[in-house]
C-alpha cells in the first residue's frame, strides 16, 4: 500500500461478468477527490462488438415458420398460401435427408411422367398415319408402354409420399430424421399404404362409370336427331356443362380425400375405408382450402406436362411444337424436368402440413411422444400395445 495516500479501487465492467483491477494511482488532492462520483459496475447482456462508426447491426431476414415451431390455432388458421408457404420451408430443417429422398424417389417419378410419352407418341403417330388399322404388334407395344408406365407411376407415387410423411412426422416428433430410417419404414409402411390405395381406385372406378353411364343417358335424351338435321338444344348444352363440372368438383374432392387418408393410413393406427371416413372427417371446414391445394397442383402438372410436350415430344413439322432444335429440346426437357420435380416434392409436403392443420382445426391435439413411439413402430424400436397419437375434442 501507499503510505503517502489511500489507494482508489477502480471497477470495471466487460460484457456481463463483474471484473475488478486495482491500480495504484498517485493520491489526487482533496478538493478534487471530493468531486468523484463513486463509480457502478453493472452487468450487461450487450455483445462485446467493437465500437466503431461503420458497424451496422444484422438484422436477420423474416422467414416463414415451420410447423414444428407453429402453435395449434396458428396451423388451424394457415389458407392455402400459407400452407406452400411454410411446406417451402421444411427442407431446411434436414437438407441431406430430403435431397436424397428427391434423387432416389421423387425425380424418378417427375422424369416417368415426362418421358413416358418419348415411348408412345411414335406409336401414336404411326398408329394415326395407317388410320388405326396398324398390325397388332404395334398395339401390344402401345398397351405394353402404357401398362410399364401405370405401374411405375404408382409404386413410385406410394414410395415417395409414404418417404415424406414419415420424414416430416419425424421432424414433427423432434425424431432424428435420414434417407435410411425414412426408406427402412417403407416395407412396414407400403402395405397399409397400398390398401387405403385400392379402397380409393375401387371408389374412383365406380364414379368414373356412373359418370359415363349419367353422360350416355344425357345424350341419348337430349341429344339431335341427324335424319332431321336438328340443331341441338339449349338445354342439352346447359346440362352438361353443369354436369361436367359436377363431375371434376367430385373428382377434386376425390383426389383431397385419397392424399388426406394417405397421410392418415401413415401417422394413425388405421387405414382403408376407416381412414378414408376420417379423411372426410377432417376435410369438413377445409374442403375449400383443400380444392384450392388440388387445382393447382393439378394446373402446375398441367402446364409443365403441356409445355414439354409441345418443346421436346413432337417434331417441327407437328401441329403445336416450338420448333426447337436438339440442344434447344435437351435444355427445355431438363428445365421442365426439375420443375417438376418442385411441384411434386412441394405437392408432397404440403398434404403432410395440411393434415396437422386439419387436426388443429378441429382441436385435435397430436401428442408428440405417442408418434414418435408409433413412428419408431415402424422401425422396430417400439412396438406400442396401443398406438393413440391423439386427443380429439380438446
Amino acid at each position: 500500500m501507499n503510505p503517502g495516500g489511500p489507494d482508489l479501487l477502480r471497477l470495471t465492467s466487460s460484457c456481463g461478468a463483474y471484473r475488478t483491477r486495482v491500480t495504484r494511482v498517485a493520491p489526487r488532492p482533496s478538493h478534487l477527490t471530493s468531486r468523484l462520483s463513486p463509480l457502478r459496475s453493472e452487468p450487461t447482456d450487450r455483445p462485446c462488438v467493437p465500437s466503431s462508426p461503420l458497424t451496422v447491426p444484422h438484422r436477420p431476414r423474416r422467414v416463414p415458420k415451420s410447423p414444428m415451431e407453429l402453435a395449434t390455432h396458428d396451423l388451424a388458421a394457415l389458407g392455402a398460401g400459407d400452407l406452400i408457404r411454410v411446406s417451402a420451408t421444411i427442407p431446411r430443417a434436414a437438407p441431406r435427408t430430403f435431397a436424397l429422398l428427391t434423387a432416389c424417389l421423387v425425380f424418378p417419378l417427375s422424369f416417368a411422367v415426362l418421358a413416358h410419352s418419348l415411348f408412345t407418341h411414335p406409336i401414336l403417330l404411326r398408329l394415326k398415319a395407317s388410320a388405326y388399322t396398324a398390325g397388332a404388334a404395334q398395339w401390344v407395344a402401345l398397351f405394353g408402354y402404357q401398362f410399364l408406365y401405370l405401374i411405375f407411376l404408382f409404386t413410385f407415387s406410394l414410395l415417395s409420399t409414404a418417404a415424406a410423411v414419415f420424414t416430416v412426422a419425424s421432424l414433427y416428433a423432434a425424431k432424428p430424421a435420414s434417407i435410411a430410417s425414412s426408406l427402412s419404414a417403407l416395407p412396414t409402411i407400403l402395405p397399409r399404404l397400398l390398401r387405403t390405395f385400392l379402397w380409393v381406385s375401387l371408389l374412383m372406378f365406380a364414379y368414373h362409370l356412373v359418370f359415363v353411364l349419367t353422360l350416355l343417358l344425357l345424350i341419348t335424351a337430349y341429344a339431335p336427331d341427324p335424319a332431321r338435321s336438328t340443331p341441338m338444344a339449349l338445354s342439352f348444352l346447359f346440362f352438361a356443362l353443369v354436369f361436367i363440372f359436377g363431375f371434376l368438383a367430385i373428382h377434386v374432392y376425390i383426389s383431397a380425400l385419397w392424399h388426406l387418408a394417405s397421410v392418415i393410413s401413415v401417422l394413425e393406427p388405421i387405414c382403408g375405408l376407416a381412414a378414408m371416413s376420417k379423411s372426410r372427417q377432417l376435410l369438413q371446414g377445409r374442403t375449400r382450402t383443400a380444392a384450392v391445394l388440388v387445382v393447382s397442383y393439378f394446373a402446375a402438372c398441367g402446364v409443365t406436362s403441356g409445355l414439354f410436350h409441345s418443346a421436346v415430344v413432337k417434331g417441327r413439322g407437328e401441329e403445336g411444337s416450338l420448333g426447337l432444335s436438339l440442344p434447344g429440346k435437351i435444355l427445355v426437357g431438363a428445365v421442365m424436368v426439375s420443375v417438376l420435380v418442385i411441384v411434386n416434392l412441394l405437392g408432397l409436403l404440403v398434404q403432410s402440413v395440411f393434415y396437422y392443420a386439419c387436426k388443429a382445426y378441429h382441436n385435435q391435439q397430436i401428442d408428440r411422444t405417442a408418434l414418435y413411439q408409433h413412428l419408431g413402430g415402424y422401425l422396430g424400436e417400439y412396438v406400442p400395445l396401443k398406438s393413440n397419437i391423439q386427443m380429439e375434442n380438446l
